[in-house]
């Protein structure tokens, strides 16, 4: 009384192929899976590279050099923040 496989309407053809899609589908997902890390983790590396470029901070003898040149402050003045700065 027993029906064979295929009498029941499940060709082994079908399970075949749907075994794999299957597998194609995982692959697929782990692939996307894998893409999003490595964006991730490069976008994280290129923005800490960022950080560690930075100018390091102007000494404040710079930063009266600069103002004398654009004009903000005279001679006088420069001469004697420059003193006190030194």
């Amino acid at each position: 009384m027993m029906m064979r496989w295929e009498e029941m309407g499940h060709d082994s053809w079908f399970w075949g192929w749907g075994i794999l899609w299957m597998v194609m589908l995982t692959a697929f997902w782990l692939l996307i899976l894998l893409a999003l890390v490595l964006t991730v983790r490069w976008l994280w590396q290129a923005g800490s590279g960022i950080r560690s470029v930075q100018r390091p901070e102007e000494s404040a003898i710079e930063i009266l050099k600069k103002r004398y040149a654009r004009g903000e402050i005279g001679k006088e003045e420069f001469e004697a923040k420059k003193r006190d700065l030194l």
